[in-house]
């Protein structure tokens, strides 16, 4: 915002100028070397000129010079990377090797040698100026091409045969829409400096005054012997340094805005929602203290957004013992990964965590604390992602990347080497497929070796974050089933993520389901799959076929989730709810016990106590 205030101010006053001053900046209206008066609030200069006149209407010449070069040199290295960045044919090398070629020469040396060549006139500065700034934005902006020309609703748009200038009008720029504005705002600023400096030198239009030229002249009547440099030289460079940090300001503002993780969000106070209690006690999965690898404690996660933020993570409690598998499950959007990123300190910008503590093994660090977490990741917690294949690199076998993750508790090159055989061999790939590269495994097999990653550091909790997403049935089950042995042979704990409820109750041990950032139900498998409490979790399990007893119609989960942003007091699955009615519009309810270590967050279960 100050540098958007800084450009309006000037830009409001390079507009107004006849309006703003009595003096025209080019007639003499006053005695030389007048000091500053009423009449000539800057004073005037050698030759009678007014310098307040001269300075408002030099903005006009500096701030439109800034504005038609970095438009220029946007337009230029936007096609310059759209052309180069798509296609990738020798046109594109060739232009590539002119931005590296422009850009590898002294910038100085070169805008002096095209405006002595080109001569002076405001048309040959804005010229001068984008011939050399354009190069810049091309690199820039030719990296995000190659970026984007690879995304898969991008080649799929080729595969169906549209054409390359529909691709690029469609598909890419709009993603490039943000860039390139930042780019222009910054292309401005170098170009309103470098417009100061041509002129300084006295390489600008002399029939024009802008800031450039008032320096140019100040220094030539050896203004800085004297006090005239007080008001002949200290206004246009402050106005240049105005308009400098408001460029610089307005482009950080942009970029911020494009890419959230360029910055953080501002501290917010934490709000309570009114008559809700933590979701721990006697509704939560009991475990005991000695046994229980992971506990969950308030923790609370927001998403920093323009309408405000949206609270993804809502005061959830969640606890996880030894020796079992427990199941975090819910629709996109409940708040799994979210949760998940959180506890291992991964959470980025605008994902802010607001309070919460997260015990490992007895070991409680603050949620806030992602420095603390990071130190215990790959130690005693561990992740398993969903795309095993992006989790590999490409170019090093299996075992010198196992090896490399046991690494990390182990200087000795050689008993990293061994523990990799050792855990490759306990996930079930054969001992001649070590040294294969990940191209050469099935997705099955990438994902045991992403299991082996995440079992080389002996850790004490395993977080998978749907590990059979994009694996066919029969790899499915033998994936659950090494969970399963691992977690029985090695006595570790388990969190399973996924959005396939009868999937997970076929192994854990426990299950919490995740509505709209909130716990609504959690308890024994057995339980929650056979005697569901919570509407939304009838909802989940008739949301999938049966294999088993008569066939029964498929009931979708009608609607969709809450605003997170907006959402109110009232029950969040109200608005999808067959059966609520005018108390769940009251309060969104806690976690109400239904019988000994399961819970439900909705009044119908014991209406008198929610």
């Amino acid at each position: 915002m100050a540098g958007a205030g800084l450009l309006a101010v000037l830009a409001t006053t390079a507009i107004l100028a006849p309006l703003v001053t009595s003096y025209e900046p080019d007639v003499a209206s006053g005695l030389p070397f007048e000091r500053p008066s009423t009449a000539h609030w800057l004073g005037t200069n050698d030759v009678g000129h007014d310098l307040f006149s001269q300075l408002v209407f030099g903005a006009r010449v500096s701030l439109s010079i800034a504005l038609l070069a970095a438009l220029f040199a946007l337009v230029v290295g936007l096609a310059v990377a759209l052309v180069a960045g798509y296609h990738r044919n020798w046109i594109g090398s060739l232009l590539m090797r002119i931005v590296d070629l422009t850009l590898a020469l002294p910038f100085l040396v070169l805008v002096i040698v095209l405006a002595t060549f080109f001569g002076r006139g405001l048309l040959t500065t804005v010229t001068v100026i984008a011939a050399v700034i354009w190069a810049r934005p091309a690199r820039l902006l030719y990296s995000q091409v190659l970026k984007l020309r690879e995304y898969q609703h991008v080649t799929a748009a080729r595969a169906m045969g549209a054409s390359g200038a529909r691709i690029i009008l469609r598909h890419l720029f709009p993603r490039l829409a943000p860039l390139a504005a930042a780019q222009f705002v910054r292309a401005a600023n170098t170009a309103v400096l470098i417009e100061a400096s041509l002129s300084f030198l006295g390489l600008g239009d002399p029939d024009r005054v802008s800031w450039g030229t008032t320096l140019y002249f100040a220094n030539a009547r050896n203004a800085v012997l004297t006090d005239a440099w007080l008001w002949w030289i200290l206004p246009p460079g402050l106005a240049l340094t105005a308009a400098i940090v408001g460029f610089g300001f307005v482009g950080f503002s942009i970029e911020q805005w494009a890419d959230p993780r360029l910055g953080r969000t501002p501290a917010r106070r934490r709000r309570r929602r009114r008559g809700a209690t933590p979701a721990t006690g006697t509704a939560a999965p009991e475990a005991s203290i000695e046994r229980r690898a992971l506990e969950v404690s308030d923790l609370t996660v927001h998403y920093q957004t323009k309408r405000g933020p949206a609270r993804a993570v809502d005061t959830v409690d969640i606890s996880v013992e030894r020796g079992s598998i427990t199941g975090l499950v819910g629709e996109s959007g409940s708040g799994k990964t979210t949760l998940v990123t959180a506890l291992l300190g991964l959470t980025r910008p605008p994902a802010r965590v607001l309070g919460g503590t997260v015990t490992f093994a007895g070991d409680t660090v603050p949620a806030k604390r992602r420095t603390a977490l990071a130190a215990r990741r790959g130690r005693t917690v561990s992740l398993i992602p969903q795309s095993a294949m992006n989790a590999l690199n490409p170019a090093y076998t299996i075992h010198r990347q196992v090896a490399e993750a046991a690494g990390l508790t182990r200087t000795d090159r050689v008993a990293a080497g061994a523990r990799a055989t050792e855990v490759l061999d306990l996930v079930g790939i054969p001992s001649d497929r070590h040294r294969a590269f990940p191209h050469e495994f099935s997705g099955g097999m990438r994902q045991r070796a992403v299991i082996a990653m995440a079992i080389a550091n002996h850790p004490v909790l395993l977080v998978a974050d749907e590990p059979v997403t994009g694996l066919d049935v029969v790899t499915q089950a033998r994936i659950l089933t090494l969970l399963e042995d691992l977690c029985d042979r090695l006595d570790l704990a388990i969190l399973l993520i996924s959005h396939d409820l009868p999937l997970v109750s076929r192994v854990a041990d426990d299950i919490y389901v995740m509505y709209a950032g909130r716990v609504v139900e959690c308890g024994p498998a057995a339980e929650v799959t056979a005697d569901p409490q919570h509407p939304y979790t009838r909802k989940l399990l008739h949301a999938f076929p049966s294999l088993r007893g008569q066939r029964q119609r498929l009931e979708a989960v009608s609607g969709a989730p809450p605003d997170l942003v907006t959402v109110g007091e009232e029950c969040r699955f109200r608005p999808r709810c067959p059966l609520a009615f005018d108390r769940c519009r009251d309060a969104d309810p806690p976690l109400i016990e239904a019988r000994p270590g399961h819970g439900a967050a909705c009044v119908l279960v014991d209406p008198s106590r929610a």
